[in-house]
């Protein structure tokens, strides 16, 4: 059986919800979990925490990107953390390389195109992006794949932004997807990932 982590991030920037948080807690079956919280000082920890515990063969990141009209299917993390927007803890990112030592980027190893095409053949709106921008997103995406390459080579993993909440989006004048076809939409990917991994089994 094919073991997958899936995480979200809590709130932040002033909302109350996070809508890669409810699509994480939404979905059921025999998927291991996690919310991340927004704080340099603590996500990338704790994703490695969650990983080394659940050992899974895919591991799928979640995250809020305002404005987006449909999901967005990330390529490469980039090794940069941008100096401008504040975590959880009012801690700006600090404009440096997340790891000096490490390469420039990483491309994600889920299938980008398959995931993008899967998910339009559902009826829901997907694009792949070049990148998941310079904040807490792309320092977990970067740590994600560093962690990957490092201690679980036979794994696979990425980034997936998704929109708004249309509760959040209401106040902003802004795009946004319903939570269950954000859940759907995760379904998608999940089972495009799945099958991605059991092709490189055989």
């Amino acid at each position: 059986m094919t073991r997958v982590l899936v995480t979200g991030f809590e709130p932040f920037g002033g909302s109350s919800v996070n809508p890669s948080q409810q699509l994480v807690e939404a979905l059921d079956g025999d998927l291991a979990k996690a919310v991340l919280p927004v704080a340099y000082a603590h996500t990338a920890d704790e994703l490695r925490r969650v990983v080394r515990e659940t050992e899974p063969d895919v591991v799928i990141c979640f995250g809020q990107a305002d404005g987006s009209t449909g999901i967005a299917i990330e390529r490469f993390a980039h090794n940069l953390d941008e100096a401008t927007m504040i975590d959880n803890n009012a801690v700006a990112g600090s404009g440096v390389a997340i790891d000096e030592v490490g390469p420039v980027a990483y491309p994600s190893t889920l299938p980008v195109d398959a995931i993008v095409a899967a998910l339009r053949a559902a009826g829901i709106p997907a694009a792949p992006s070049r990148d998941a921008g310079g904040f807490l997103c792309n320092h977990v995406f970067y740590v994600l794949m560093q962690l990957l390459e490092e201690e679980r080579p036979q794994a696979i993993g990425g980034f997936v932004h998704v929109p708004l909440l249309p509760e959040q989006a209401l106040e902003l004048d802004s795009a946004s997807m319903p939570l269950a076809t954000l859940v759907r939409a995760a379904r998608v990917v999940i089972a495009s990932a799945e099958r991605s991994v059991g092709v490189r089994k055989r």
